[in-house]
């Protein structure tokens, strides 16, 4: 019985270091997949664009809105609309909060809401009302919003103004 009892104590104590040396192995692959994961966010988030270059595509969006209305083509704006809306919302998804000078965070959603409730939607309705004058007005309430935003990330010199061209040489903004 000894021998026999001996056995067992000695199976268990093979058992037991299956099992920890079982349990190092998945900690030493989880470690390991864990950093292999986080090269490949940083891999993936080195392949984003800027905010600046999603911006760059706000302006030329919101530019060609300008031209598409002043043409009365509804249908061209809705879509520049549509495309502004969506560029700014990138923008924030890549860079939802800045760092200002003063190391204090600027969170950028409540910006973005704020000119959501006014000076796009003003737009979003002028357009749908097919009114040239309402669209002017929210136009120029949506570049005061985007001025003051660029003030409060530090960055005055951004100002917006009217466009004096289309931002696209190759969309016809006639209807």
């Amino acid at each position: 019985m000894t021998l026999q009892k001996s056995a067992i104590a000695a199976l268990q104590i093979l058992a037991c270091s299956c099992v920890l040396h079982i349990a190092q192995a998945a900690e030493d692959t989880d470690t390991a997949d864990v950093a292999a994961l986080k090269a490949e966010i940083a891999e993936l988030k080195s392949l984003l664009p800027t905010q600046a270059h999603v911006m760059a595509d706000v302006d030329y969006n919101f530019s060609n809105l300008w031209f598409a209305a002043r043409q009365a083509n509804w249908p061209l704006a809705n879509f520049y609309m549509n495309e502004t809306r969506g560029r700014l919302n990138w923008a924030l998804r890549l860079k939802p909060v800045r760092k200002l000078a003063s190391g204090q965070d600027i969170e950028l959603k409540p910006m973005l809401q704020g000119m959501e409730q006014s000076g796009l939607t003003q737009i979003k309705v002028a357009i749908e009302k097919r009114s040239s004058k309402d669209f002017e007005a929210g136009y120029r309430e949506a570049m005061a919003q985007c001025l003051a935003c660029h003030v409060a990330i530090e960055k005055p010199f951004l100002k917006p103004h009217i466009p004096t061209r289309p931002a696209s040489a190759i969309i016809d903004m006639q209807p």
